[in-house]
């Protein structure tokens, strides 16, 4: 009692709390609360988890889980409220749960086409199931903890969506009207609704002190988890129950349970008991009944198989499947080669133009040889000389850059063919390798974009000597030639009227 007061006065929110709970037989607050540098001993614990694929029976529920109201089991998650209006739903545990600290991870989406949604979500560790009720879909006046995933604000401080903890001793009643403000001993502010990933909730409860972390869903990350809230000084129930439910109202989302899996925390030195002493001996031998009769059943199963299919008989089942590592290693390989197959074809390329260039070389040597010979004067033969002189030194400039470019590639071919070789002996490829083959690609790019660049300002086939273009027609004829082409063309006019009459003038005498 003395403690009570001395929270009253100081910390109202956690004084809210004693006073609700100073019925009980154990103090709740503990002074002092002593921390720990090394991490404690995590066990994951089957029995009080449930997650994905498979989750779900034949018959529609969760192996060691319970479920009631509208929560919808499948098999990669549990809907523990569809987005309707005004529908309640929970899952809980079958056993009680006695562990002194535990660690407790859940993964949810909370998604839903309003701005708003309502009314929210709720991870509970209570003395006795509260399967239905006004609190999230759970009973009110609960004995434990309770972790509030609440996104409707109902006071209208646009505080929401929020996250609280809000502990009972059974004779609280949850103020809604304030969205338990009043009553939470941790609070923040995180909107978890319509995330690209998956919520993660990681609650943990070791040495009197409840610590919440959240992973908001922005990246696929998992372990990204940032503090939420911390409550120290804080007894729970020894044991209980674990149950999450979901409310909606007038708005309504959709609440899915990916995962819950708990574990059982132990303090560095003391190590937890064998999983063996847990299990009651009826229930281990009825166990291993099973289990020899599906293995006597599986051994029956793999030599009839064996009979039907004689040609698989004694070949590993692991070969038939690439792994990861050999799927990595193949596209390493897939990609060298590739390269490889690009370098050979611009060395193909550049044995072309140097075939080229050689060619051009041969036809104007020949064509300036001819010229020179049937020039007379002195002065052309000088000058057509120099013009040769400079278009081999040229022509020789050009095919000697060619050809050093050409031992370059042979000489990235062989690069390219060891350190094939050892990836191949190895069976490893690094980051840095296929950097060293992009450079070299990009490389190759510029020198062909160079030598095209130098072929066509080099290109003897554009100095072709022109015909001289003929002289224009004249516009129009003189007067002169114009007379003369009339009376030209009256004579044979006159001619061809002269020839008609005497035909006719035949044709009469004749008949």
């Amino acid at each position: 009692q003395s403690n009570c007061q001395q929270q009253l006065t100081k910390q109202p929110v956690n004084a809210h709390f004693c006073l609700t709970v100073a019925g009980r037989s154990v103090a709740d607050i503990a002074v002092g609360a002593s921390t720990t540098e090394e991490a404690p001993h995590r066990r994951f614990e089957y029995k009080y988890s449930f997650k994905g694929p498979h989750l779900s029976q034949s018959d529609g529920g969760i192996p060691f889980w319970i479920h009631t109201g509208n929560a919808i089991p499948s098999a990669d998650q549990v809907r523990i409220t569809p987005s309707l209006r005004s529908q309640r739903g929970s899952v809980w545990t079958k056993n009680k749960v006695n562990f002194e600290h535990w660690e407790a991870e859940v993964t949810f989406r909370v998604s839903g086409r309003g701005r708003m949604g309502a009314d929210g979500l709720a991870v509970w560790f209570t003395s006795t199931q509260g399967l239905e009720g006004p609190v999230y879909g759970a009973a009110d006046q609960w004995n434990g903890i309770g972790v509030f995933f609440d996104s409707f604000d109902n006071d209208g401080k646009k505080n929401n969506p929020a996250i609280l903890v809000v502990g009972n001793n059974g004779n609280l009643v949850y103020d809604h009207q304030n969205d338990g403000s009043t009553q939470a001993l941790g609070t923040c502010l995180r909107d978890f609704r319509n995330k690209p990933y998956p919520v993660r909730a990681k609650i943990t409860y070791y040495k009197r002190t409840l610590t919440v972390l959240i992973n908001n869903g922005f990246t696929p990350d998992k372990e990204d988890y940032e503090f939420c809230t911390k409550v120290d000084n804080m007894v729970i129930p020894s044991d209980g129950f674990f149950g999450i439910s979901a409310a909606t109202g007038g708005l309504a989302d959709d609440h899915d349970v990916l995962s819950f899996l708990l574990f059982r925390l132990t303090e560095p030195g003391q190590q937890p008991p064998p999983v063996e002493s847990e299990i009651p001996k009826e229930e281990k031998d009825k166990y291993q009944e099973e289990f020899q009769n599906f293995q006597q059943e599986l051994d029956k199963k793999k030599e009839e198989f064996q009979k039907e299919h004689p040609d698989v008989q004694g070949e590993p089942i692991d070969d038939l499947y690439e792994s990861v590592n050999d799927r990595e290693i193949r596209q390493v390989f897939e990609g060298q080669n590739r390269i490889h197959l690009e370098i050979k074809q611009l060395n193909r390329q550049l044995a072309m133009i140097l075939d080229e260039q050689r060619r051009y070389v041969s036809v104007i040597t020949d064509e300036v040889a001819k010229k020179g010979a049937n020039t007379e004067s002195g002065q052309v033969g000088m000058s057509s000389r120099s013009k040769l002189t400079q278009a081999k030194a040229t022509q020789q400039e050009v095919l000697k850059s060619l050809n050093e470019l050409k031992s370059s590639f042979h000489e990235s071919l062989r690069q390219i063919g060891s350190v094939q070789n050892q990836g191949n002996q190895a069976a490893m490829g690094t980051y840095e390798t296929m950097q060293h083959f992009s450079d070299i690609k990009e490389h190759l790019h510029t020198v062909k974009r160079d030598v095209d660049h130098l072929v066509q300002r080099n290109n003897p086939a554009d100095k072709v000597l022109k015909c001289p273009e003929l002289p224009p027609m004249p516009s129009c004829l003189s007067t002169v030639h114009f007379a003369i082409f009339v009376v030209v063309q009256s004579v044979l006019f006159f001619c061809y009227v002269m020839y008609k009459s005497q035909q006719e003038a035949a044709a009469k005498k004749f008949f």
